[in-house]
């Protein structure tokens, strides 16, 4: 009983959520997509011409604000093991990015001349174990982040969303040993009770 009642619970905030009304008003596939908006706003990381990845792009309101952004100069791909319903200017892809076809897919794509922005909402599959989803969490976020340190140009940026908690500081640590930059963004339509943030890098360090 404690747990339907904790789901009726979430079921109406969820539906009177402010950002999500706008979302069906405004026609975005979800509300994150207001997340990324305010961020770019902030740190202007979509010009047009750029190629852009998204991973667990599905069901695609990142996707939706790239293509807006970029106002059809670029190219943007997205990744999701989801299926997700096609968008006009996008590639979609369904797989696992990790696994050699689909990164093969990708590079047929065009990201084999490099990537401008790699953006990542990826989260998994929610067990209700804090400990196990935040550690599957933040296995999916070393992924992304071995992803964008492969692919990403050398003034490329790397936006990706994370939980606070165990695995936090040392994944921060992780990125500012690949980027020279490394931000935390907490957006308002992010939920004050959530402990997600964005974090956003930039300046990838080159080695030989």
């Amino acid at each position: 009983m404690k747990r339907q009642a904790k789901t009726h619970a979430w079921h109406h905030q969820h539906v009177n959520d402010f950002y999500v009304r706008q979302s069906v008003e405004q026609g975005w596939r979800s509300r994150a997509a207001f997340k990324l908006m305010e961020i770019d706003d902030k740190d202007r990381l979509f010009k047009p011409g750029q190629t852009v990845v998204d991973l667990g792009c599905a069901p695609g309101g990142w996707c939706q604000v790239a293509v807006q952004r970029l106002k059809g100069q670029g190219r943007i791909v997205g990744v999701d093991l989801l299926e997700m319903v096609g968008i006009g200017g996008v590639t979609f892809i369904q797989g696992d990015f990790t696994e050699d076809a689909v990164l093969a897919e990708l590079e047929a794509a065009g990201i084999d001349a490099g990537v401008d922005l790699v953006l990542s909402d990826m989260a998994p599959n929610i067990s209700g174990v804090d400990s196990a989803d935040q550690a599957r969490s933040y296995y999916l976020a070393e992924l992304a982040l071995d992803f964008a340190g492969r692919h990403l140009k050398p003034d490329g940026a790397f936006l990706i969303k994370v939980f606070q908690g165990s695995g936090f500081e040392d994944y921060v640590r992780q990125l500012r040993a690949v980027f020279g930059s490394v931000a935390v963004r907490k957006p308002k339509a992010s939920r004050d009770r959530s402990r997600e943030v964005y974090l956003l890098a930039k300046g990838l360090i080159v080695r030989d």
